[in-house]
C-alpha cells in the first residue's frame, strides 16, 4: 500500500490547501501581490510581496508583515509556524498609512513519514476506564479518564492494572488529558474552561485555572519547561508554566492541509506525540511550526483487546523514561501496550 493511502486510512482527513482569495481592503488605494497561488505556499519557500497601484500613485515607503512581526518584500518561511497566517502591508502615501490585508496559509513542504510498531508487552487495564491521559512520573502511571459522572484521576501500577490512588471528580466535569511538571500534575475537563492542578504524590487538589483563549480542554502535555494543550481542533496553545494562561499556539498541518480534533498529547524526545480522536493513528508533531514529521500506524491494537459493547477508540499515550518505551491504550479497553515504534517498510 502506497504511503499516501496509509496515511488516509489512519487519520489524515486535511483541508485542501487553498485559504481564499485575497482580501485586501476595499477602501484602500492599493493591492498586495504575493507569489502564493490561492494564497497556499510550502515552508522554506520565499514568499515575494509586493503593491499593485493602480492610480500610480507616490509610494513614500512599504512595511510588511506576518502576524504583526516585520519582514521584506522577499523572506525565506522556513522560520515561520504552519497554518493561517495574515499578511499586513502598510503603504505610507502623501502622509497618510493605508493598511492592506491577506491571508496566508503556510504548509509543510514534506510528506509525514510512517511508523509502525513492536509490540513488547501487554499489561491489564481497566475495561470500565474511558482513557483520556496517559503519563508517567517516576515509573508511575497516572491515568485521567472521562465521562460525567465516571471521571477520575488515578495512580496506577502499570503492570499489575492496580489503582493506587483514586480521585474522582464532580459530577459535573468531564475528565480529560493530564500531565505532571515540576511534581504538580495538571488536569483538564472538557467543555467546562476548567482545568485543576494537584500535588503529584497525593494527588490532593492545589487549584484551579481556566482557560482563556479556547473553549474546550482536551490533551495536554509538556516539556520540562512550558505546557502545550489541545482543544479538539488543529491548534496546539503553549501555556506559561506559572499564570496557565495561554499565550501563543501552533497548528497542525502536513503538506495538504490541516489535522483537527487533536487529542491526546505525549512530548518524546523533542516531538508532541498526538492522538488523533476517532482514527487509528498518532502524529508526530514538530512543536516550534506545527509540522506532522510522522504518523504511527497503530490499527492492528484495537483488534487485541475484548471485543465488547461498550469498546471505544483508541487514546492514552505515555512515554516510560526509565524503559525508553511507549505505552499505548484506549477508551474501555482491557489491556495496556507497551511498544517501541520504528520506521514502516
Amino acid at each position: 500500500m502506497k504511503p499516501s493511502n496509509i496515511l488516509s486510512i489512519i487519520f489524515l482527513s486535511a483541508a485542501l490547501i487553498s485559504c481564499g482569495s485575497s482580501s485586501n481592503d476595499k477602501k484602500s488605494d492599493f493591492s498586495l501581490k504575493t507569489n502564493a497561488p490561492g494564497n497556499g505556499i510550502s515552508l522554506h519557500e520565499d514568499l515575494n510581496l509586493s503593491i499593485k497601484n493602480p492610480k500610480n500613485l507616490q509610494i513614500d515607503s512599504i512595511a510588511y508583515y506576518i502576524n504583526d512581526a516585520r519582514i521584506s518584500e522577499n523572506t525565506n518561511l522556513s522560520q515561520q509556524k504552519l497554518g493561517k497566517q495574515n499578511i499586513k502591508a502598510i503603504v505610507y502615501t502623501g502622509g497618510e498609512a493605508q493598511t492592506i490585508t491577506s491571508p496566508l496559509l503556510i504548509l509543510n513542504d514534506e510528506h509525514p513519514k510512517v511508523y509502525t510498531f513492536e509490540l513488547l508487552n501487554t499489561y491489564p487495564h481497566d475495561i470500565t476506564s474511558y482513557t483520556q491521559g496517559l503519563e508517567f512520573h517516576n515509573d508511575t502511571m497516572y491515568e485521567s479518564t472521562g465521562q460525567y459522572k465516571e471521571s477520575k484521576l488515578r495512580k496506577v501500577d502499570y503492570k499489575s492494572g492496580d489503582i493506587i490512588k483514586n480521585v474522582n471528580l464532580a459530577d459535573e466535569y468531564f475528565g480529560e488529558g493530564l500531565t505532571v511538571l515540576h511534581n504538580k500534575l495538571y488536569q483538564l475537563t472538557w467543555q467546562k474552561g476548567t482545568g485543576f492542578v494537584y500535588d503529584a504524590n497525593t494527588l490532593e487538589k492545589q487549584s484551579s485555572f481556566k482557560y482563556n483563549n479556547s473553549k474546550e480542554g482536551w490533551g495536554l502535555c509538556n516539556d520540562g519547561n512550558v505546557l502545550y494543550k489541545s482543544d479538539g481542533t488543529e491548534k496546539i496553545w503553549i501555556l506559561d508554566p506559572e499564570t496557565l494562561e495561554e499565550k501563543s499556539f501552533i497548528q497542525v498541518y502536513t503538506n495538504k492541509g490541516k489535522i483537527g480534533r487533536v487529542n491526546e498529547l505525549e512530548w518524546i524526545n523533542g516531538k508532541i506525540y498526538a492522538n488523533i480522536y476517532q482514527k487509528d493513528g498518532v502524529a508526530i508533531i514538530n512543536p516550534k511550526n506545527g509540522a506532522v514529521e510522522g504518523v504511527i500506524d497503530f490499527t492492528p491494537l484495537k483488534k487485541k483487546v475484548t471485543q465488547h459493547q461498550g469498546l471505544d477508540v483508541l487514546n492514552g499515550m505515555a512515554f516510560n523514561t526509565t524503559t525508553k518505551s511507549l505505552f499505548v491504550t484506549g477508551k474501555r479497553w482491557d489491556k495496556l501496550f507497551e511498544v517501541t515504534v520504528k520506521p514502516k517498510k
